[in-house]
């Protein structure tokens, strides 16, 4: 294209920044319950201290190396970081007026105290205060005295620390010392109340610092301040000089907690000798301080939201509903048999994944199991069923991605149990993350040998099924089933087969067909037919797919997307992007499938899969994106994607410049499609009246 690639995009990483505002905007509104508020804030700063972590990491690194080439917005690495600076550090400013001239008055007014110094403690709180202490905090810590014979620790990545100054009158000498704040212990003390109806709370750091001269004996305590570092936790490997990739990833995880100081919080008003001290320990400039006015860490606010008594300041509990269409699950492989099954997480009940795997496992006719495991949860009755199949004379091979980012020990433990029960175990392929979401069940039936597949776009987590909107399709299918085989072939043994039936693969060739898809709506459009795109993912930033958006926009397709997170492309810009449209939807559920839909001149195509638009998924990746084929099915994917696009209380628009708003309701229905589908789900079912599984929000970012 002709145009300055400088003004066609926008930056990856400053575009993730404005997904956070987004959460952040959350968090000021007004018409959402307070502990549905205070839980937003706490995810924004949980998103915020992976992005460090990983982005900010990665740019510092090639700082570091000398990097100088351009992203696609024009910046160099040097440029992105300077600018991620300056723009996070009015972010965190941002977090904490919003908590603490906004949400903290709230919180009290609501009957919710959280003390913010020792000295706001009744005389009887005080007491219970270090009766606790003594008993429970007391023999945890480990005071650090740093002098010529005691070297500063090293801090590790994420913790929470109070840095002193000590001064020893013996000796005329004034040290620095450091304790860190127990991780194994609830940071969140309840107190005594002091009037009914009102709850108290102290966090476990103020305590701590408080009590200094009781781990410091000897020594004059001349200040107290917390600080928390962040590391950074990106990690490459070698792969084809590694010998083992389980134990180098093992030795890389140690590796983690020691890496590269990117970001020091430390407490607003912290004494300039003592920031001098660990400046110099920990090797940070300036431009990576991050002065808080507040308690460093809001991730304790997902704490709070959980604490009970405070029900009514909460949405109600959302229970997943049991697919309609399938009853009690009893024989799951003749309803897959009977017809394809179409299913929507967190509306609808994960139950009949799990089934898929359980009663496979337990069935004698099953001869075969095959899937791969990206991130799982921590009990995971997956795991067991794969376990139980094969100690039952199945043939069970699992790929479980070690490379899952924050994941790689839970995974490496997982793949240790599975291998003593005596599954295959495939680690991933070199230099590529199996990200797709795929099951393959082989079947001896009566005409022979049947497979069933589970295709999704979200992970086999039981837990995280309860709060991301997924969707999965359940099939019998002889063309997928054949592709299905094909796929773990070629993950076992390296051999892609020289055709595919339904099934698009990356790295293979599913950017090409997301491509072709795209370039054949421009052709029509201009040949004068209807034309159109409907797209939801995560995130948006392959410089090939966007160009070819652009390209069938200016021919006159109609183009709307539905992306969550990183958006790199511009929307409604004359002369570039009139015809398309870009919507952010940020609830309470995390928005993770991803759906594409062409109107293909009325012959409609509908695809769902496990990749987003981006380089990482579309060339690094093994996915896998696969059709929505039965006329129902597609009736019911085309009335999800209206229902998103005509949502107006939870999706955020995308602006000319880059910026998002919601809109304006005057003379418009009010609609939040996430409480649509779930008011839908329960009508289409008897909500049984014992239902008790609690909604726990986990941070909207979520783990892809």
């Amino acid at each position: 294209m002709a145009e300055n690639k400088e003004k066609m995009f926008y930056n990856r990483e400053l575009s993730w920044l404005e997904f956070d505002k987004r959460c952040l905007g959350e968090a000021k509104d007004k018409t959402i319950p307070l502990f549905e508020r205070i839980k937003f804030l706490s995810i924004t700063a949980s998103n915020l201290d992976e992005f460090f972590m990983v982005r900010i990491a990665s740019l510092t690194d090639m700082v570091h190396a000398g990097y100088t080439k351009k992203d696609i917005s024009g910046m160099t690495a040097n440029e992105q970081l300077q600018a991620l600076i300056v723009s996070t550090k009015e972010f965190m400013k941002n977090q904490y007026h919003t908590y603490n001239r906004s949400l903290l008055p709230l919180l009290e007014a609501n009957g919710l105290k959280i003390v913010r110094h020792y000295e706001e403690l009744s005389e009887e709180q005080a007491k219970y205060v270090d009766k606790v202490f003594e008993k429970d905090i007391y023999p945890v810590l480990t005071p650090m005295a740093v002098d010529s014979s005691r070297p500063f620790p090293l801090v590790r990545n994420k913790s929470l620390n109070i840095g002193a100054l000590i001064y020893d009158e013996k000796k005329d000498v004034t040290d620095i010392a450091t304790v860190q704040v127990p991780s194994v212990l609830p940071r969140i003390i309840r107190l005594p109340s002091e009037e009914e109806g009102v709850t108290d709370i102290i966090l476990l750091e103020e305590v701590i610092e408080k009590n200094l001269d009781k781990l410091f004996l000897n020594y004059e305590i001349i200040c107290a301040h917390p600080y928390r570092i962040m590391r950074n936790a990106d990690f490459s490997i070698d792969e084809e000089e590694t010998a083992d990739l389980l134990k180098e990833i093992e030795k890389q995880l140690k590796q983690r907690q020691w890496g590269e100081v990117i970001r020091l919080e430390v407490e607003d008003g912290m004494d300039k000798k003592l920031l001098k001290e660990l400046k110099k320990h920990l090797g940070v400039e300036d431009e990576v301080i991050y002065k808080i006015n507040g308690p460093l860490d809001l991730t304790f606010l997902m704490k709070v939201n959980g604490m009970t008594g405070f029900e009514h300041l909460k949405y109600p509990k959302h229970v997943p509903c049991p697919v309609p269409e399938m009853g009690d699950y009893s024989n799951i492989f003749e309803q897959i048999k009977a017809r394809d099954i179409l299913l929507f997480h967190p509306y609808y009940e994960f139950t009949p994944v799990i089934e898929f795997i359980r009663q496979a496992a337990a069935d004698s006719d099953v001869l075969a199991i095959k899937q791969t495991l990206y991130r799982v949860s921590g009990n995971s009755p997956i795991i067991a069923a794969l376990a139980q199949a094969a100690e039952n004379g199945k043939q069970v091979t699992v790929l479980v991605e070690l490379k899952a980012r924050f994941d790689e020990e839970n995974n490496i433990a997982w793949a240790k149990k599975l291998e003593q029960a005596g599954c295959h175990v495939i680690y991933g392929l070199v230099g590529l993350k199996t990200h797709s979401k795929i099951a393959l069940v082989v079947r001896r039936e009566e005409d022979g040998i049947r497979r069933y597949v589970h295709l999704g776009t979200g992970n086999y987590n039981d837990q995280t099924a309860k709060l991301y909107t997924d969707m999965g399709l359940l099939t019998c299918s002889d063309a997928i089933g054949e592709d299905a085989t094909a796929v773990f072939n070629m993950l076992s043994g390296y051999s892609e087969p020289k055709k595919w039936n339904k099934l698009a693969v990356a790295p293979i060739w599913l950017k090409n067909k997301f491509l072709m898809l795209i370039n054949r709506e421009a052709e029509n459009a201009k040949q004068g037919k209807k034309a159109r795109i409907v797209a939801k993912m995560n995130s948006l930033c392959d410089p090939k797919i966007m160009n070819a958006l652009y390209d069938a926009g200016k021919a006159g397709v109609q183009i709307e997307l539905i992306v969550r997170g990183i958006c790199c492309i511009k929307a409604g810009v004359p002369g570039l992007s009139e015809n398309i449209a870009v919507r952010s939807i940020v609830g309470n559920f995390l928005e993770h499938s991803r759906i594409f839909y062409f109107y293909n001149d009325g012959f409609e195509d509908i695809y769902m899969g496990s990749a987003d638009w981006m380089p990482r998924n579309l060339d690094k990746r093994v996915e896998i994106t696969f059709p929505v084929e039965a006329p129902e099915l597609k009736e019911q994917v085309k009335e999800i994607l209206k229902v998103q696009l005509s949502d107006t209380l939870k999706a955020h628009i995308m602006q000319p410049d880059g910026s998002y708003i919601k809109q304006d309701l005057r003379g418009k229905e009010r609609l939040d499609s996430q409480m649509y589908f779930a008011e839908k789900a329960k009508r289409s079912v008897k909500q049984p009246d014992t239902a008790t599984d609690s909604r726990v929000f986990i941070p909207v970012e979520g783990k892809e």
